[in-house]
This record gives C-alpha cells, structure tokens and sequence, in this order.
C-alpha cells in the first residue's frame, strides 16, 4: 500500500518493485520450507516434512468430497502449490513490516488465469472440443443460443470472482490492519491479528476449493462409489 513503510520497500522503493520483492520473498520461503521437508525423508515424519504431508492429506480431503479421490490426487500439484502460495502471501502480510502480495490485483488475475486456462483445457481433453462446448447450450436445443452466451459470461465472470474476492479481502485486511496498529500498537491489537489469521485461512480454503469445483463441472465426473457388482433387476414374481 502506497505509504505505509514495509522493509522491502525502503530498499527497493514503492510501487512494483514492493509487489516484486514480496512475491521474491514468499517465494523463496516456500522453496525452502519444501527443501526442508523433502531433504531427509522419514517413514516417521517429523518437522517440515510432517507439517506438509498434514497440508497435503488436508487438500486431498478437501477435493475427495468434491471431484472425488482419485482426480483429488491427480489435481494435488495444482491445488496444493495455488493454495500454499495464496497462504503464505495472505500471512507475510500480518507480519508488521510486510505487504501481502495478494493484496495486488496483477498478482491475483494471473493466479485466477491459470485456474481458468487449466479447467477448461482438462475439459477440452476430457469431452473434446465439441461435446464440451455444447454443454453450454443447456439441455434445451430451443434455448441454446439464450443459453450459450450466459455461459461463456458465467465461465468468465469466474476470473473475476476468483481474482477480486482474494484481493479485495487481503487489501481490506491490510487497510484494517494499518489502521488498527496507528491506533493502538501495542498489546491491543492482538485480536485483530488473530482475526486477520482466520481470514487469510478463509480466503486460501475459498479459492483452493472453487479451484476444485470448477475442474469438477469441467471434467462432468460424478462422485466417486466404491465398485461394486449390480444388483439384478427382479420382477414382480420373483424372477431375475
């Protein structure tokens, strides 16, 4: 934010070179804590490695409910690296001295554009370009050409909504934040930091599970049933 003292940007000034250097941040942050998970693997895992297995098991059961286990997993580098990222950006923010870089639009849309971009290229792949665009016209031929462009605006409206409700909540946190550490800077503002911290797990569960539906609706994969023989269709007398 444009006047409020952050470390990165008495050295590198105000403006994008605040978002780079945060994004740079943040980014080496993830490198390491990965680094540090990865570096001594433990069939007892502790440490690092314990925290992002938990992490890992939590995005998997997030999206079991949703899109179902198997394309949970086939969906976890996706998911787990967008939701790790939006995490850590949300939480440097809190840290007073720090920006979120979520808290910037330019970063937010192209997070919201690769969601967009891979969703609807799993669809494509998954259906065919055909069979997967006609979905948009509805069941009802009649109505397809009222139908089809509500959905080409409703598909795009996603970018909106994924990019504008993670930047417009971590800067309304950032705003509150600011304003609450001129007011009392002390011992007081401790629950707002509580609070802040609820809200930037809130909005990392929001876009990580939208991110899940949308692949859901794209791939058209019902909920996942353990396999099982069916039943035989018996007749009012009795007979198979």
């Amino acid at each position: 934010m444009e006047g409020v003292f952050t470390f990165i940007g008495s050295i590198l000034g105000e403006g994008s070179g605040v978002v780079v250097g945060h994004l740079i941040l943040v980014t080496v942050f993830i490198m390491w804590l990965v680094f540090k998970a990865t570096a001594n693997l433990k069939a007892v895992p502790n440490g690092a490695q314990n925290i992002l297995e938990a992490y890992l098991g939590g995005v998997i059961a997030m999206g079991k409910d949703v899109i179902g286990e198997k394309l949970a997993r086939k969906y976890l580098p996706l998911v787990a690296t967008i939701g790790l990222f939006v995490l850590i950006s949300n939480l440097v923010g809190i840290i007073p001295g720090f920006e979120s870089p979520t808290n910037n639009i330019n970063v937010t849309l192209p997070l919201a554009l690769v969601v967009f971009v891979y969703y609807n290229y799993e669809g494509i792949k998954k259906q065919g370009v055909v069979h997967y665009f006609a979905h948009f016209a509805g069941p009802v031929k009649a109505l397809a050409p009222l139908m089809f462009p509500i959905e080409v605006v409703s598909h795009i409206s996603r970018i909106i909504s994924l990019s504008f409700r993670l930047f417009g909540n971590i800067k309304g946190d950032d705003l509150f934040l600011w304003v609450l550490l001129m007011l009392v800077p002390w011992i007081v503002p401790l629950p707002g930091f509580l609070l802040l911290t609820f809200s930037a797990l809130l909005q990392t569960f929001v876009f990580m599970i939208l991110t899940y539906v949308y692949l859901a609706g794209a791939v058209a994969i019902e909920e996942e049933h353990p396999e099982k023989s069916p039943e035989p269709i018996v007749d009012t007398l009795g007979t198979v």
